[in-house]
């Protein structure tokens, strides 16, 4: 049995919504994810585009680690998404929101914790993340 098509968006899709900088771009990715909030549109969110789209809206627009997590985590919630580690993704984003810790390492620490997985690293933050759960 086939499984049902999927949609991947892209960093430029996410942040010409969030963003609304081209008007045409803008009306089109909206049109995408009202369908895809109400369900009528099954969507898969890569780590990798989160992650660059936490690069792009924070580094490149300026706009506010706690603002651009919770968009992303807000997006993460429509109906059509159909990601298995949404939960995790979204727990990254807040804890993305609420620390000084890299994206990247959120996602590790969260998936490494919600797995029973033990996380590796001689980074610093990210055992000073371990050691602040």
């Amino acid at each position: 049995m086939k499984r049902p098509q999927r949609s991947l968006p892209d960093i430029n899709t996410i942040v010409r919504y969030l963003i609304g900088d081209d008007p045409a771009q803008f009306a089109a990715a909206k049109e995408f994810f009202d369908r895809v909030k109400n369900g009528s549109v099954k969507a898969v969110f890569l780590e990798s585009v989160i992650v660059e789209c936490v690069y792009v809206l924070t580094k490149i627009y300026r706009v506010p680690r706690s603002r651009a997590a919770g968009s992303l985590a807000d997006i993460l919630r429509y109906r059509g998404v159909v990601n298995e580690d949404r939960r995790e993704l979204i727990r990254a984003l807040e804890m993305f929101a609420e620390r000084s810790f890299d994206i990247v390492d959120c996602i590790l620490f969260v998936k490494a914790q919600s797995g029973g997985d033990i996380l590796f690293s001689f980074d610093a933050d990210l055992k000073r993340l371990h050691d602040a759960e």
